[in-house]
């Protein structure tokens, strides 16, 4: 699969197949190997090899962590510490298949630990797709969680002030 990804405001060309155990990576014709381990819904374990002419080190291991960001559209990448800006092929964004369209309820959960700054909805009121939900404040950082289509809101298990684990259900749309 070949994308067009914005990382940090600089356009990258990004081929990634699958081989083996994980996938071959080339960003801007520059190959690694991947492997890669999903810890939960948001975080992942890379190990990253190079090419033997590379100057990378031989093997290198990173916590990644998405989160939708402040900009529709856009995904929050922590590698480690550092926060990232990424927007995938410009307007595309990652979703999950059971995520977006369907006629199920759309479940809002927490993306990491934190605390929630701002709870924007109330049980019954109608939202719009992409419409901002809740605020929750991770690592010093404001996170924005938006519906992923319109609907009614069911369901608010939080209130503003409490702690949330990552994963812990928020919003409930119907």
């Amino acid at each position: 699969m070949h994308y067009e990804i914005e990382i940090a405001g600089r356009l990258r060309q990004v081929a990634v197949t699958r081989t083996g155990d994980g996938f071959a990576v080339a960003v801007d014709g520059r190959l690694r190997q991947v492997n890669a381990t999903r810890i939960d819904a948001q975080r992942w374990s890379l190990v990253v090899s190079a090419e033997s002419k590379s100057d990378m080190p031989a093997r290198v291991s990173y916590d990644v962590v998405t989160t939708p960001g402040p900009v529709g559209g856009a995904l929050t990448v922590h590698v480690g510490s550092i926060p990232i800006s990424v927007v995938v092929n410009g307007r595309r964004r990652w979703r999950r298949r059971d995520e977006g369209a369907g006629s199920g309820p759309q479940r809002v959960a927490a993306p990491m630990p934190g605390k929630v700054v701002r709870v924007l909805v109330a049980p019954g009121e109608t939202v719009r797709a992409r419409q901002p939900l809740v605020v929750v404040e991770a690592m010093k950082m404001e996170n924005e969680l938006r519906a992923g289509r319109a609907g009614t809101v069911s369901e608010v298990h939080v209130r503003e002030g409490v702690s949330v684990d990552a994963g812990a259900l928020l919003i409930v749309i119907q």
